[in-house]
């Protein structure tokens, strides 16, 4: 049998060798740094860049309104207009507004070209993969535009979808998606000017143009003979939002928390009665 006072000196020897790994440790802690990933808030962001250069740059299809639109003599009008001149003034910087298309909307937005896209850009998945959505600040669905004469052949989709419709879209945007995905008997024609398209409806080269209900509201009060069908039911719930770059928290946190002090604080409402009323 071994003697106990051996059982006792390898626990007191184990224990003491146990205490020096364990001091051992504590006096070599991991540097934080070295677990740590750094904290988005830390990135570059267009939020100090564009306050740096005292310009914010705009990306817009300048097409759509009364989101924004260009007028003849290159200036721009519409909801988004107004409201982006405010915020670029909270951030000490001027508009500078950047003419694109809505195929290239997206891409001229993740090469750089500009710090934020507006013009009634609807918020979608696909879009959401490569590009940051401010908080949506109109709930605007797709519903259809034709000749007044013709609003109660157009109720559904279904109504729409016959061999013997013409249905017009432009191309690169929540638009043209919604007609390939949805009308497979109609015949679809695509159009390359979304400010030209109403007249198409007009003239009787097309039967039906489905777009947000914003945009319809608005065409049918500028083109008498075109009416909005249903336009408190749209025939797809959507939103609309402003794309920022993917990733940058700071700049998308700021652009969120503007809009809803503006929304809060009235601005936001007169800037929507404005265009809407």
């Amino acid at each position: 049998m071994r003697p106990v006072f051996l059982n006792r000196l390898a626990l007191i020897v184990g224990s003491t060798a146990a205490a020096v790994l364990l001091a051992g440790c504590m006096t070599t802690p991991v540097p934080v740094t070295a677990v740590q990933s750094p904290s988005a808030f830390s990135l570059p962001s267009h939020l100090d860049a564009v306050q740096k250069a005292a310009t914010l740059r705009i990306c817009t299809p300048g097409d759509y309104k009364p989101f924004s639109f260009q007028k003849a003599d290159a200036s721009y009008e519409g909801i988004d207009v107004d409201l982006m001149a405010s915020f670029s003034a909270s951030l000490g910087a001027k508009p500078e507004w950047i003419k694109t298309t809505w195929a290239n909307l997206l891409p001229d937005l993740s090469a750089g070209k500009c710090d934020i896209a507006v013009g009634g850009v609807s918020v979608t998945t696909e879009r959401q993969k490569r590009a940051f959505f401010s908080a949506p600040y109109m709930v605007n669905g797709k519903v259809p535009i034709a000749r007044c004469v013709d609003v109660a052949k157009y109720q559904t989709v279904a109504d729409i979808d016959k061999t013997s419709v013409r249905v017009i879209f432009n191309p690169g945007g929540s638009n043209e998606r919604f007609a390939r995905a949805n009308f497979k008997q109609a015949k679809l024609i695509l159009h390359g000017e979304n400010v030209t398209i109403f007249d198409e409806l007009l003239s009787n080269r097309a039967d039906v143009f489905v777009t947000e209900s914003a945009e319809a509201l608005t065409q049918q009060k500028l083109k008498p003979g075109l009416c909005a069908v249903n336009a408190d039911k749209p025939l797809q719930y959507g939103e609309m939002g402003w794309m920022l770059p993917r990733d940058d928290v700071a700049f998308k946190s700021y652009v969120d928390q503007w809009l809803h002090l503006s929304q809060a604080g009235g601005e936001f409402q007169r800037v929507m009665d404005r265009w809407l009323k």
